[in-house]
Parts: C-alpha cells; structure tokens; sequence
C-alpha cells in the first residue's frame, strides 16, 4: 500500500513536468527538483518524515520552457548542482547549488538552433572522472554529448545522428557491451524505437543500431535496469501510442532479446517510469505515470525479466501525471515516489507503506499556472533529508 498523494504546488499554471531526487541541503534527507514547463524550476527540501518545505522557484527566464533535470556535481566541489534543457531556448543550463538548498551562478551551454532539447542524463563518456551531459535534441533528430572539463564547463557539444524525423525524447545510459564504456539507449518517438549508441571511451559514439518497439507505439521514455539478475543490463519503455511499457533483455554483448510487452490499459497513456523494489521482496519492479487516465501504476516482477500484477494508484481527476522518482522520504524500509502533475501544478508524493502503498498522494503546489513537468530528489539544505 501507499498513503493518500500529498500535493504540493509549483505555482498555477506552472505545468511542472520532469522530477529528480537528491540532497541538495547535505543533510541527508532527499529533496525534490521539479522543472514547470513554463519558466521556473521548484526546489522542494525534505524534512526526513515524508513531508516537504514550501517550493523555492529559481527562474529560467522567459521563453525558455525547461523540460527536464538531471543532478550531479559539474564542478568537483562535492554540492549537487543542477543540469536543466531549456527546450524553448535550446540550450543547457547548469546551476551551482551552495549546498544549503540554494542555488548560484548559472552556466548556459547551446545545444544548437531548433534541438528542442528534451531529455537529459549524466555520465563519463571519456573516462576522466568528470561529469559529462547526453541530451536528446527533439527537433534536430540527435543526441547531444556536452563533455565537461570538471570546473563546471563543458565543451561544445557533439551531436550523434538518431535518423531523420525521430524526435528523440528520452536518453538513458548504461554498459551494453561489457567493455566499461557507457552506452546510451535513447527513445525516438517519431520512428517507434530505442536507438543504441555504443560508447567508444573517448566521448563519442557509433551509429545507431533501433530497437522496434512496434509501428505507431511512440515510445516516450527509457530506463535502464537488470530484470532478471544475469547481470546484464536490460531497457525498459513507455510506449504512449500503444498504452504498452515494453521490455529488451539484454545479452551483454549490446544486442537484446525482442520486444515483451505490457498493456497498461487503453486511453492510459503511459508518458515516464522508474525501476525500484516497491514491495520488499529482492527483486525489481516498475512504476509507472499514465497521462491518459491520471494514474500511477506499480508491475511487480518476477525477477527473471517478467512481470505479473499491476496495481494502479490514482494521482487525481485531471492531473495528466508526466514523470516519476522513487526514493526514500521517510526513513523507513518502503520505497516512496513523487510524481509531477501538470495540469494541477503540483507533484504528489507517495509514501510506501507494509502492505504496499497508501492510495492517496499528498500534493504540494508549485504556484499558480506552473503546470510542473519534471521532478528529481535531492538534499538541497545539507540537513540530511532528501528535499
């Protein structure tokens, strides 16, 4: 079970859309990161008990329309800041946090006229222990590599070929060959399929090789996760089109096994997911948001790559929930999660309870119009609880 979604607001009309978790205060409690898809991104800091601070709104200035965050420390001073892709003015923008919740000085990195940036992940591409940034670049049919130099800089950035009318919305990285280089999987939803592109150790890519996830699926979102304990990385996806989460296993060697697919429900459609062990028992499960009927639903796995029950948690009549995280809120043994809700302006959490999950979310608002789009968890205070 869940307890009942607490909302809190991003503002009206904000339209918040993508979240992500981390301390951003150091005190190890996870915070939240949400970008509205209008002009700001909400720094909520986490009391360690499964409740949140009021948003701190750090503007993104007009026109800019962030669309997704991702977390991580550019500038090797051991403080999370924050990589946001402004998609209405192509670009990304990384904030320096203090430490204390708060954030500073900003650096903006063009992904190019008309890349629409959607997605954005970090990782090493170039094994130099420095943080690099993908994103997928939704009008220019690409993936963007920014590679940073560790004093909160980045190179200019490269861009790797996803085919003609993909508009790549979602990139997730991992190993695929076992060579210790990191790879990414990127979703394209305009030809129905995840691309793989091979990391050759110095910051660059092969050419993609597609992973069909079936004509008019529109997949929407990637993870990547070990389903069935062989210790080879496998790809999970929403496809919104076809109201499916589908899963490739994986042979370690960057090929994978054919599409397995999951019907979520008709008019559901599924639009991001997290991975987590949501009831307890050792293996991995998959949670995901359903924009078509304002829901959240849990597969629970088998632990061999298959899933069996879905249990669905609503997020609130006309919510229209666009992104996920799970993490721990509260301290306890139960995986939690916070979902944005975009036409609420608000994300909701979710804490995890014995027997599963409480039904209901609790809301916090991000601010009239804010429309919140995105959320990641942090500790923002250095207070020890994920904000």
């Amino acid at each position: 079970m869940f307890s009942n979604q607490t909302i809190y607001s991003t503002g009206y009309n904000s339209k918040p859309h993508w979240v992500a978790l981390g301390d951003f205060n150091n005190d190890s409690f996870l915070d939240i990161a949400v970008v509205t898809i209008q002009t700001h991104v909400s720094i909520f800091l986490g009391y360690g008990n499964g409740t949140f601070t009021e948003q701190i709104a750090i503007s993104e200035g007009t026109g800019s329309r962030p669309y997704s965050i991702a977390i991580g420390d550019f500038n090797n001073d051991n403080l999370s800041d924050l990589a946001i892709t402004n998609s209405g003015t192509n670009n990304v923008a990384v904030l320096f946090g203090y430490g204390n919740g708060t954030f500073g000085r900003r650096a903006i990195f063009s992904t190019d006229p008309h890349s629409n940036p959607y997605s954005v992940a970090l990782g090493d591409f170039n094994n130099d222990s420095f943080l690099d940034i993908a994103v997928a670049n939704y009008g220019t049919g690409n993936v963007g590599i920014l590679l940073g130099y560790g004093n909160g800089s980045f190179a200019a950035q490269r861009t790797f070929s996803t085919g003609n009318n993909s508009y790549p919305g979602s990139v997730a990285l991992g190993d695929f060959n076992n060579d210790s280089i990191l790879d990414i999987a990127v979703a394209n939803s305009g030809t129905n399929n995840v691309g793989i592109l091979l990391g050759y150790r110095n910051g660059t890519f092969g050419n993609q090789m597609s992973l069909t996830t079936g004509e008019n699926s529109g997949p929407s979102s990637a993870i990547v996760t070990d389903l069935n304990n062989d210790s080879m990385l496998d790809i999970v996806v929403t496809t919104l089109l076809s109201n499916n989460v589908g899963v490739f296993l994986g042979y370690a060697n960057g090929s994978f096994q054919e599409l397995m697919t999951y019907f979520i429900g008709s008019g559901s459609a599924p639009t991001s997911l997290t991975s987590g062990d949501f009831n307890n028992d050792n293996v991995i499960d998959i949670a995901v948001t359903n924009y078509g009927d304002n829901s959240v639903c849990l597969l629970f796995g088998y632990g061999n790559g298959t899933f069996g029950m879905l249990t669905t948690y609503s997020t609130g009549d006309g919510s229209f929930p666009t992104s996920i995280a799970a993490g721990h809120f509260n301290h306890d043994s139960w995986l939690d999660f916070v979902v944005t809700n975009v036409r609420e302006g608000g994300v909701g959490v979710f804490l995890g309870l014995e027997n599963m999950y409480e039904a209901n979310q609790s809301t916090y608002s991000t601010g009239s119009g804010s429309h919140p789009y995105s959320v990641v968890v942090s500790d923002f205070n250095n207070d020890s609880v994920p904000d």
